[in-house]
C-alpha cells in the first residue's frame, strides 16, 4: 500500500473520537432532562453545570476532528 493509504486510515480512525463526544452529550442531557423531571426545583441550579459537562465533551470532539484534520493534511 501507499503512504498515503496509511494517512488516510490514520485520519480516519482519529476522528472516530467524535463518536465519543456524540454519546457522551447524549448522556449527559439526557441525564439532566430525567433529573429535572424527577425534582424540576432543582434543575435551574444545575443549568451551569450541564453546560460545563457538554462543553467539555464536546471540546474533546472537536479536538479529535482536529487531529483528523491535521494527520489528513501532513
Amino acid at each position: 500500500m501507499e503512504p498515503t493509504t496509511y494517512k488516510y486510515i490514520g485520519a480516519g480512525l482519529a476522528t472516530l473520537g467524535m463518536i465519543g463526544a456524540g454519546i457522551g452529550v447524549g448522556n449527559i442531557f439526557g441525564s439532566f432532562l430525567t433529573g429535572a423531571l424527577r425534582n424540576p426545583s432543582a434543575a435551574a441550579s444545575q443549568i451551569g453545570n450541564l453546560f460545563v459537562g457538554a462543553a467539555l465533551a464536546e471540546a474533546l470532539g472537536i479536538l479529535a476532528f482536529v487531529l483528523g484534520i491535521l494527520i489528513f493534511s501532513a
